[in-house]
């Protein structure tokens, strides 16, 4: 009790907390080479300050989830997936930069449970709390100078408020000229022609449906940002490597499907982001 007494007394600038910031601090040159990333989150203030001022001023704000997918996927399936796609998609865009994943979406009422809620491990916010986030995180996006902030979900149900949101802050920063404008990109969320390209183009079926929360070109796709998300060695020692009466072997064979699949919807996605943006 003493100790937090003590702490309590001690000024605010003793136990760390900011104070005004100075022209000079904000203008100071990095001291040392920057690290080769589109991650906000893996990037230093002085380097998103210098990324921004080279021109990436479009910000990726994407969306996952955690939720049941089957016996053999992780529960955070749409997060892996967006590990590597966010990072694809902003090296092809070649001026933007990504905000950390929102992991967390409604996934069904908590109490009494429903949806996705009614599996162990499922994690749901309410529809406002999800929105409340996108909106503070586009927010502060556009207060250090992005330009564009696109948001791309990679489960269907996180659609409606990323478009709320995105239509909510474009009106909101038009009226106050804020230069910014944000994007809901619903082509990101393309499985149905991701099927049909693997099925039609690359040569891969899936006979049977097995009722799984789960598919050969998720299990692909995943698979590219780390093959035990969807157990693949546990799998193959018990000779259920399959999904849909697919084979997910060999391994590097279906991370590279996994690969090109992935392109597939970058290339759709960059496509409709720089229509939206007229450039």
């Amino acid at each position: 009790m003493r100790v937090r007494g003590l702490w309590m007394t001690l000024p605010l600038l003793a136990v760390g907390l900011p104070g005004p910031v100075a022209a000079q601090e904000l203008d100071a040159p990095r001291p040392i080479d920057a690290l080769n990333s589109v991650w906000i989150e893996e990037l230093t203030w002085m380097e998103v300050r210098d990324e921004i001022a080279a021109g990436k001023t479009t910000a990726i704000v994407s969306t996952g989830g955690v939720e049941p997918n089957g016996p053999y996927v992780a529960t955070g399936k749409h997060n892996y997936v967006l590990m590597s796609a966010c990072d694809l998609l902003a090296r092809e865009l070649g001026d933007a930069l990504c905000a950390p994943i929102v992991k967390l979406v409604p996934e069904g009422s908590i109490d009494p449970p429903s949806g996705h809620m009614r599996y162990p491990g499922t994690l749901s916010v309410r529809q406002e709390t999800f929105e409340a986030v996108l909106e503070d995180v586009g927010r502060s996006l556009a207060a250090h100078g992005f330009t564009d902030v696109v948001y791309i979900g990679d489960s269907g149900g996180n659609a409606r408020g990323m478009r709320a949101v995105a239509d909510k802050l474009t009106a909101e920063w038009g009226e106050a000229g804020r230069g910014a404008t944000a994007h809901h990109i619903g082509a990101f969320y393309n499985y149905a022609d991701v099927e049909r390209y693997m099925e039609d183009e690359l040569g891969y079926d899936q006979p049977i449906d097995e009722g799984l929360h789960d598919n050969l070109y998720i299990t692909s796709i995943m698979m590219v940002t780390d093959p035990t998300v969807v157990r693949y060695d546990q799998r193959v020692a018990a000779g259920k490597a399959t999904i849909n009466g697919a084979s997910i072997e060999p391994k590097d064979e279906i991370i590279e499907l996994g690969r090109k699949l992935l392109q597939f919807r970058i290339d759709v996605t960059a496509a409709a982001i720089r229509e939206a943006r007229g450039r």
